[in-house]
């Protein structure tokens, strides 16, 4: 049974979320958590929103991060959002789509052309009505951090076309569309924690995985895995939140400063993830991974069955719009 809430609140913004110093000199602390390695772009891009937010407040608000999942999986960090025990998190948008049906669109296999094309969604009017839609599950789009293409990564089995991953067990995130996904492609998808990863692909749970080569690098996932596959099936962002109880507990000037420090990181973020994917595959092959770079159209095909299964839907509209806005915009 989920505990009341009378007991967290309104303790919860004052020792847990928003913290003061000294009447003189009040400082508000945000405390953001999140799963990633310190060495990610995202990371990185975090620790530069709260610099930037330090000067934007005339370092009258900071922010603490709290890295490697210290305080929770994904899951339960949007959780300790929605009941205000936590201010601030980074969270990618799949299992996010339990909470905000809408996000289920990102785990939907090729809807963008090229990475120019996913971009252009993101900082388009459609990337903007997705940001706030999480405001359903007391929430807050801040941005979108770019988490690049995802891709098969296998231990021993390589895969150069969709009919190689027949049979195979395939880790996904913890989204009902990623595993219609990996479905839809022939794999057998099979939900796993980010942090029990690296046993179960050691240990034969199961065969591979599907993420970014950056993430596939820091984890030390290719330690274990011999192929990566650079099909590209989705483009799945992180999203910077925050809870509704944050957010509203911040003066409008507060709430402009935050908004700021959070677009500059994302631009910072950006400029760092194309040079960080590009050490992550040089690593990765210098350390003797094979690096397989198939004939996309032998994926799209498979994949467009879940394209036409979304029709006259919510989502299907918003895959009509993604698909309508040009590359530039």
């Amino acid at each position: 049974m989920r505990p009341k809430l009378k007991f967290i609140w309104p303790v919860t913004l004052a020792t847990l979320l928003l913290s003061s110093c000294t009447r003189e000199e009040p400082i508000t602390v945000l405390r953001l958590a999140h799963s990633l390695d310190t060495k990610h772009p995202v990371h990185k891009a975090m620790e530069h929103m709260s610099q930037r937010l330090q000067v934007l407040s005339e370092d009258t608000m900071r922010i603490e991060i709290y890295p490697n999942g210290q305080l929770g999986n994904e899951r339960e960090l949007i959780e300790l959002l929605q009941i205000g025990s936590l201010a601030m998190t980074k969270v990618s948008a799949s299992p996010l789509e339990s909470f905000v049906p809408a996000m289920q669109v990102f785990n939907i296999p090729y809807i963008f052309r090229n990475s120019q094309h996913y971009r252009a969604v993101l900082d388009s009017g459609i990337g903007r009505s997705l940001l706030q839609a999480p405001t359903i599950a007391r929430l807050r789009g801040l941005g979108f951090y770019d988490a690049g293409a995802r891709s098969f990564y296998t231990v021993s089995h390589p895969i150069m076309t969709a009919a190689d991953l027949a049979g195979l067990k395939i880790r996904v995130q913890e989204s009902a569309t990623a595993l219609q996904m990996v479905t839809a492609l022939g794999g057998a998808p099979t939900p796993i924690a980010w942090g029990e990863l690296y046993t179960a692909l050691q240990q034969g749970v199961v065969d591979g995985a599907e993420n970014n080569p950056v993430s596939f690098y820091l984890s030390g996932h290719y330690e274990v895995c011999q192929y990566l596959t650079l099909d590209e099936h989705t483009s799945v962002p992180d999203l910077l939140l925050i809870g509704t109880f944050a957010w509203d507990a911040l003066s409008e000037k507060q709430q402009d400063w935050l908004q700021q420090a959070a677009t500059d990181s994302v631009i910072y973020q950006r400029q760092l993830w194309q040079l960080e994917n590009d050490n992550a595959l040089a690593s990765i092959e210098a350390a003797g991974v094979k690096i397989i770079r198939p004939d996309i159209k032998e994926f799209q095909q498979p994949a467009s069955t879940m394209h036409a299964a979304y029709a006259k839907t919510e989502v299907g509209n918003i895959i009509t719009q993604i698909k309508a806005l040009p590359d530039g915009g």
